[in-house]
């Protein structure tokens, strides 16, 4: 299987590890600490020296509670460090934003992929994307960052999952956007408890039958704490046994904070296992 996005083509015959960007002061690991452009264009450089094969660059944070970010303070958060990144790394420059026009502003910097945790339910996302050539990772959640753990119920979280991707992939094709640049989020941490999560990594083959490659976001979650007991700091173990269970179940694309540790975690998995 291969995922078009922008003016690359990824064999995905080998798992991809995203590395994550965050140029915010609230997300939920790092908030801030990459918060300026030069720093945020120093850590994608960083992270693709460490082995990333794709830079998932964010302006505004989608962890439970976050406000909204207004859209003039989002473009001027991400487009000037995708205009730096693009001049001086060769790998797939991800945007991490529901908005059109943070949509289309990013792919006229250099970005090759659209993040959406909304699936491009926005007016005006699915023509963004249809326009252009760039790759689109749907993911699934319900309501917003600011309800969605308020109380999430699923009958049956696996099925109403893969059905939700299933419907919006059909709609993104009808839009004009290839079979080829999309690809799909069970959106693990977005309005769900952690069983709920579990249940999904657990059944994680059935949305790759669906056909499309999957996306996987376990790094640092909650349910990683729920499971160990640990706090945010102290889930780099947790989130490399999640991204190998991840890919072992199927997924092509891990979304990662921690790099290096997750590609040579995934060096020794795919040197013992055919």
């Amino acid at each position: 299987m291969h995922f078009d996005c922008g003016s690359y083509q990824l064999d995905l015959a080998c798992p991809r590890v995203m590395g994550i960007v965050n140029v915010t002061p609230d997300s939920f690991s790092d908030g801030g600490r990459y918060a300026s452009t030069q720093l945020a264009i120093e850590h994608g450089v960083r992270l693709v020296a460490e082995g990333a094969d794709i830079l998932d660059i964010g302006g505004e944070s989608t962890r439970p509670g976050a406000e909204p970010v207004p859209l003039d303070e989002e473009l001027k958060r991400v487009i000037p460090v995708i205009e730096g990144l693009v001049n001086l790394v060769d790998v797939p420059i991800s945007i991490d934003t529901y908005k059109p026009e943070v949509m289309r502003a990013a792919i006229a910097a250099g970005a090759d992929l659209i993040n959406d945790v909304q699936a491009l339910q926005e007016p005006g996302a699915l023509e963004a994307v249809a326009s252009s050539n760039a790759g689109v990772c749907l993911m699934h959640m319900l309501g917003t960052p600011q309800t969605m753990q308020t109380d999430p119920q699923y009958d049956d979280v696996v099925a109403e999952v893969l059905e939700f991707l299933r419907l919006r992939a059909e709609a993104a094709v009808a839009a004009g956007i290839a079979r080829e640049r999309i690809m799909l989020d069970p959106g693990f941490g977005f309005a769900k408890r952690s069983v709920h999560n579990i249940a999904l990594l657990r059944e994680l083959p059935k949305l790759c039958a669906l056909g499309y490659p999957v996306l996987a976001g376990l790094s640092r979650k909650s349910v990683l704490g729920h499971i160990t007991g640990n706090r945010v700091e102290d889930r780099l173990p947790p989130s490399i046994a999640a991204a190998v269970v991840a890919v072992m179940k199927g997924a092509g694309v891990v979304r990662v904070h921690d790099v290096k540790a997750t590609k040579d975690a995934l060096a020794v998995v795919a040197a013992i296992i055919d």
